[in-house]
């Protein structure tokens, strides 16, 4: 793995994209932005990407110091540029996956500007689409939303706000509990996020109050493999959402928590419970300095637990079909149960000095000026093509299929947006530095 660079944003000026015009303009430069700029090279298709700070921005600064990957190192396949360690089935820490995305960067070697915010984008009566940005207003042929679908942190609505001595941090601020006051910590949402952040501080010694959500979780390991190893056999990261048994409802599912640290293991809220995390069910609201939680812990846990047997079993049914020989699996046995459940919670008193807030994020598209969205401000897209020639949304969480957001699937969804940025504009395959992306296109 090379060594990791931490670049500084380096804004444009001003002026510099007054009046330039490209056949595709690429907004974001993250993993997606660099595997479309890939697919479009390898096309001989011009193209510029724009990226509002620098390549990997997000991994470097808006995750915490002991992240690491839920899924194994092979799923990282970004196009022409696979996993190549020495250990595919571990899991990368932050300062890896930076490395691997300035890798790609230097790979791809894309036609780049960093520290350039695209403001607006529209479309006029010739098709021609103008972006107003910070560094000067360019026009495109067609343009590619490779921002991902994780914007804006969400924190609920609450009667009144929390009291000012309590220190509130965003899921993605979150760096360690050495940057909290002291003292214990409320935690809210149990989704990926909230669970592993809930285990960092539990083990780093704090206190820690969590509040629980719907969210499933999974198991690390069964039958011998790691269960992605199965579900990936078993064809499940190729499933396109129009035919996952919940369609398209599944993009606002939440993920599965579990974790990549240490190896891998389970995250079991209940046994982080006999070892004193205190569990809550869902938070409803603050007021008066009293934290009021809705009724449901046993319900969470136990559906939690259903979820992860499942898929134990769905498992367990496709080693029979195939006769696969693989040792016996164990079935998850409780190991805590909720007593009454505690619905209010007074903040003085409670020794809770911090709250990190871990309830998701919601898309913020309010920039694009071009009438493709739902009532919610929603793309609506058919596999990240939309119903205005020319505009392309790409790294959505379950675009196509579960890997669409991930490095495992984003390079296939870019390969297939890049044919079909092709075929609007009538172009011949010239063929670049690789071909691979006209590969995962005719295989999708």
């Amino acid at each position: 793995m090379t060594a990791v660079v931490h670049r500084d944003a380096r804004p444009v000026p001003p002026s510099d994209l007054d009046g330039e015009h490209r056949p595709v303009i690429v907004v974001g430069g993250g993993q997606a932005g660099l595997a479309m700029s890939r697919c479009l090279d390898v096309r001989g298709i011009d193209h510029l990407v724009l990226e509002r700070d620098v390549v990997a921005s997000s991994w470097k600064r808006h995750r915490w110091d002991t992240f690491c990957l839920v899924t194994p190192n092979w799923q990282c396949d970004l196009p022409d540029f696979p996993y190549a360690g020495d250990d595919p089935h571990g899991f990368m820490v932050r300062e890896e996956i930076v490395s691997y995305l300035e890798a790609y960067r230097a790979f791809v070697d894309p036609p780049l500007r960093e520290g350039v915010s695209v403001t607006r984008l529209t479309r006029d009566e010739r098709g021609t689409f103008t972006l107003e940005t910070s560094a000067g207003t360019c026009t495109a042929d067609q343009v590619v939303v490779a921002t991902g679908g994780y914007h804006t942190p969400v924190t609920p609505p609450l009667t009144e706000p929390l009291p000012p001595g309590i220190t509130q941090v965003q899921s993605q601020d979150y760096r360690s509990g050495a940057g909290l006051p002291p003292g214990e910590v409320l935690v809210v949402g149990s989704g990926q996020s909230g669970a592993q952040i809930a285990e960092d501080l539990h083990l780093e010694g704090r206190r820690v109050h969590l509040a629980v959500g719907n969210a499933p979780r999974v198991a690390r390991f069964h039958r011998g493999r790691d269960v992605t190893d199965w579900l990936d056999e078993m064809g499940y990261y190729r499933m396109p959402v129009t035919e996952h048994p919940r369609r398209e409802a599944v993009r606002a599912q939440a993920n599965h928590y579990v974790t990549g640290r240490d190896g891998g293991r389970d995250i079991d809220l209940r046994r982080f419970a006999a070892e004193g995390m205190r569990l809550y069910g869902p938070l409803a609201d603050h007021a008066a300095g009293t934290m009021h939680f809705r009724p449901g812990l046993k319900a969470a846990l136990d559906h939690a637990d259903q979820v992860s047997e499942s898929i134990k079993d769905t498992i367990d049914a496709h080693i029979e079909r195939q006769g696969i020989e693989a040792p016996p699996g164990e079935r998850y046995a409780p190991v805590w149960q909720p007593g009454p459940e505690t619905v209010e919670l007074e903040l003085d008193g409670s020794g809770i000095t911090s709250v990190v807030w871990c309830i998701g994020f919601r898309q913020d598209f309010g920039w694009i000026d071009v009438p493709v969205f739902t009532g919610r401000g929603t793309p609506v897209h058919t596999r990240g093509s939309t119903s205005v020639p020319g505009l392309f949304f790409l790294g959505l969480p379950w675009q196509w299929t579960w890997g669409s957001g991930r490095f495992s699937g984003v390079g296939q969804d870019a390969g297939y947006l890049a044919e079909r940025i092709r075929s609007q504009r009538g172009l011949v395959t010239t063929g670049g530095r690789g071909d691979v992306c006209n590969v995962l296109a005719l295989g999708s």
